[in-house]
This record gives C-alpha cells, structure tokens and sequence, in this order.
C-alpha cells in the first residue's frame, strides 16, 4: 500500500514553471532519496507535498486521502511532517520547550513523554543543552533539533530538506547514524545533495532534473562515482 502517491505534480512560483508532471509513489515502510542539481525542483516538491505550496495541476495522496491543497497544519495532523532547509526555530526559545511544544496535535500529545526520551536518546547533544536558548546551539545541533521537533510531531512520514547542508564531516557522519535509526521506524523522504548519505539511508533514489524526474536508482543499479558526477555535471561516465 502506498503512504504517498504524488501524480502528475506542477508548478512554480509566478509564471515561472518549475515542476513538470511529476508522478512519485512511496510505498508503506519505504525510504525515499531525492538528488539532483540545485534549482531543478527538489524544494518545490517537498514544500508542495506538505502544503507549503499549492501545485497548479496534478493530485497529492497521503495515506490514501486527498490532501492536494490542504494547509500546513491539517497535513501535520495528519502526520506527514516536513523539515525544512535551514535554520527555521525560534532563537530564545529553550531546547526542551522547542521540543515540547512540537507535541501540538491531539495525536502528538499522546506519548510525547516516552517519545522526548526518545529524542533525546537519539540526539544526547540536546540532552546535555536542554536548558539552553536555541540560539545558542551549533548548526549540527540546531538540525538535530529542528529533525527532533518534527518526530514530537509523532510523525508516520517525516519529510527532510537538506538535513545535512553545511555541516562538519564529523556532525554529518553523526545525524547520518541517527536518520538510519529513525528510518527503522519512520517512513522517510529526503531530499540530500550526498547521494552516498542518500544510498545509506533511502531504499531507492530518484534524480530530479529540470523539474522532471529522469532517473530512479535502486539496489539493482547503483551508479559508481563517475555516473553521479555525470547525473550532476553531464561529465562523460
């Protein structure tokens, strides 16, 4: 059974044309990694997945029901949780009343307790911070805490942008080892520039390319370094 069912997705900002009949499914359980140059669409996909933008044509399905259109905060409710690229918490804001008050829906507020423990298992980082302002963090530790805030949103698929942009090789290797552990229990979608990172994570992999996908990766044909730097560049493999 599919949990997401994305067909025939377009749109843009203005006249300007960014996604073009995209059609994607994700299945119960399964991961998904989208990769590709920047500005060919990948952000655009996740924010119109989550309600962010509204597409001009085309159908979204989560969980078997129509969600094309419908506001942020009744897609969060309904469990499909999106992590945005950067830095987007409020900066007085304490680390343990950020993650508290991520538990806002009905839904969330069950087990919030048994899952902040889970959180801060997950990311001991924000255990040992759990009293500072967020403002105060590290940029490996403020997207520990922002991927932290949306499972206190009981998430059933957790949508990520770029979840490792900018970090240290060590902090990267670190929320790395952590996305694998959520992915074992979280359905996830990421869109990640690390196609390695992506292929350690993700069960398939999708190149989005001037708004289009053109290539779907699995465990079958997993390209070599030359092949990802030609899918980036148009090297020859």
């Amino acid at each position: 059974m599919s949990i997401l069912r994305i067909e025939g997705i377009g749109g843009g900002y203005g006249s300007v044309t960014v996604l073009r009949d995209i059609t994607l499914t994700l299945e119960t359980g399964e991961n998904l990694g989208l990769f590709g140059p920047n500005g060919h669409g990948k952000t655009t996909l996740l924010r119109m997945t989550s309600g962010l933008m509204r597409p001009s044509s085309g159908t979204i399905q989560f969980d078997g029901r129509d969600i094309t259109g419908a506001s942020p905060s009744k897609i969060v409710t309904s469990g499909l949780v999106h992590t945005q690229q950067g830095n987007t918490l409020f900066g007085d804001m304490g680390v343990a009343e950020t993650l508290e008050m991520a538990a806002f829906t009905k839904r969330a507020r069950a087990g919030a307790t048994a899952r902040l423990e889970k959180v801060y298992a997950l990311f001991p980082r924000l255990a040992e911070r759990r009293k500072q302002k967020t403002r105060t963090l590290s940029g490996g530790e403020r997207q520990m805490l922002s991927i932290g805030s949306a499972l206190m949103c009981a998430p059933r698929l957790l949508v990520l942008d770029e979840p490792t942009l900018g970090l240290s090789p060590r902090l990267k290797e670190e929320l790395t080892e952590a996305l694998i552990e959520i992915s074992n229990s979280v359905p996830l979608m990421v869109v990640e520039q690390d196609v390695e990172l992506l292929l350690a994570v993700t069960d398939r992999q999708v190149l989005v390319e001037h708004g289009e996908i053109v290539r779907e990766i699995t465990a079958t044909n997993t390209p070599d370094h030359a092949e990802i730097v030609a899918m980036y560049f148009g090297a020859q493999a």
